[in-house]
């Protein structure tokens, strides 16, 4: 049905709340490589973005293409200084198709809305919604260009990720130039043996960039299946296709924590508040979350945690309560589970919830680093600032006011005076320590 229905069936396959897994598992066999192009159907696109000839631009150019996805596809080049790069070319005349296909699929959403109680609670408008937000979003590759720069920065000091250098001046709206990255796809560990790559390493590495990603950085590669990441020698992993990513508020990260605390130490009381605040919008009974609480933890509480196992119950028991997920949840547990199934693969037996309390000990550092401490202290000083100019101002208006106001008895007048003069001298002494605490600090 072309492009745009690949999509919708690649974002079901991210609801789990909302589909039984064996509509999931079929749904995301659309993730799987679409069909290429012959070169010369999207020569004029790669021209046009250049503005030149591609034999002008490049020094070498292969036709042949590396890869190809439903909205593009991947050709190889090197440039006149001999580096090697990969152009992801968009797909001709695939944006206003594309669009077309979104405006009938939301005036069918509309309608089935209306027309369903039952298919009301699934919020297809919604979905409709963030399937168009994803769209436009990849159909424009400076974004993919602007995530792969953002995760560099946010990885900087991980020095065995790679994420592809960007080459900005061939790139553009639909076409996306970067470094060519050759690797080995972590789809077995007989594979990464053979090309001297230690499956455990690539497994531990694996897990702590995905969780630093989701956990700290708070910004991460949404789909990191095998066709998506390259092992490299030196037991080093690469980042590929970052059309798609992950945004994890401060908030969201605490109650991720929180969620597989409770499991661990076995807390239906704990994991039902958190359960009750991914679910605020629709007020449902407590008693509702607090079943689902014990029955997960009666299920996972107190043994090693096999992550897949455990999203899987989690969106059954909530499809099973009526209970909706937050769709930044969906794709973090999707993020999740997708790295699980990878390191299951190249290390059976690896243990992704031992990583998490990994993961939950550097958060707690980074918390207690001083530079974490700069921006709160920097603001602090400054609303310190406001209050001392205005300190004075507040206290000339409260005598103004009692001095004209005759109503006022003697008594309420003078706790008012003294009330403002403890809150000044309060305000002079909390920023006397925080002036203290920045020089010591800075």
């Amino acid at each position: 049905m072309g492009p745009t229905f690949v999509k919708l069936g690649q974002i079901l396959a991210t609801r789990s709340d909302l589909l039984p897994p064996d509509w999931i598992t079929e749904l995301e066999r659309l993730h799987s490589q679409a069909a290429t192009l012959p070169f010369e159907m999207v020569r004029p696109a790669i021209e046009e973005a250049l503005g030149e000839p591609v034999s002008k631009a490049f020094a070498a150019f292969d036709p042949e293409p590396l890869a190809a996805a439903s909205m593009a596809q991947v050709h190889r080049a090197h440039l006149h200084d001999g580096r090697a790069i990969v152009l992801k070319v968009r797909r001709p005349g695939i944006r206003p198709r594309m669009e077309a296909d979104l405006r009938l699929i939301a005036q069918f959403a509309a309608v089935l809305e209306r027309a369903s109680a039952e298919i009301r609670r699934f919020a297809p408008t919604a979905l409709v919604q963030q399937l168009a937000s994803a769209i436009l979003e990849e159909l424009d590759f400076t974004n993919e260009a602007r995530n792969a720069d953002r995760l560099r920065a946010d990885l900087v000091g991980n020095a065995q990720v790679v994420i592809p250098g960007i080459h900005w001046e061939w790139t553009s709206e639909t076409l996306l130039a970067m470094d060519y990255v050759e690797g080995v796809a972590p789809r077995s560990a007989e594979t990464l043996v053979q090309a001297d790559i230690d499956p455990h390493a690539i497994a531990s590495l694996g897990a702590q960039v995905v969780l630093d990603m989701v956990l700290l950085t708070g910004r991460f590669h949404a789909d990191p299946h095998p066709g998506n990441l390259l092992c490299l020698p030196g037991n080093r992993l690469a980042l590929l296709d970052l059309g798609l990513i992950g945004h994890v508020s401060p908030r969201r990260r605490e109650e991720l924590l929180r969620f597989v605390q409770a499991i661990n130490i076995g807390d239906p009381q704990a994991l039902a508040e958190t359960l009750a605040l991914w679910s605020a919008g629709e007020s449902p009974p407590r008693e509702r979350h607090l079943l689902a609480a014990e029955q997960l933890v009666a299920r996972h509480g107190g043994t090693r945690l096999v992550l897949a196992t455990l999203v899987n119950d989690f969106f059954a028991l909530m499809r099973e309560e009526r209970l909706t997920v937050p769709p930044d949840l969906l794709l973090i547990f999707k993020a999740l589970v997708t790295i699980d199934g990878v390191l299951a693969n190249i290390a059976p037996g690896f243990d992704l919830t031992l990583a998490l309390r990994q993961a939950a000990v550097r958060i707690v550092a980074s918390r207690l680093d001083p530079a974490a401490w700069t921006p709160v202290l920097q603001g602090l000083l400054l609303e310190i600032t406001r209050i001392g100019q205005d300190g004075p101002r507040l206290l000339r208006l409260i005598i103004e006011r009692l001095e004209r106001d005759q109503f006022i008895p003697p008594q309420r007048g003078g706790t008012e005076i003294a009330a403002a003069g403890r809150w000044i001298a309060g305000a002079i002494v909390a920023g006397s320590l925080v002036l203290a605490a920045a020089l010591v600090l800075f």
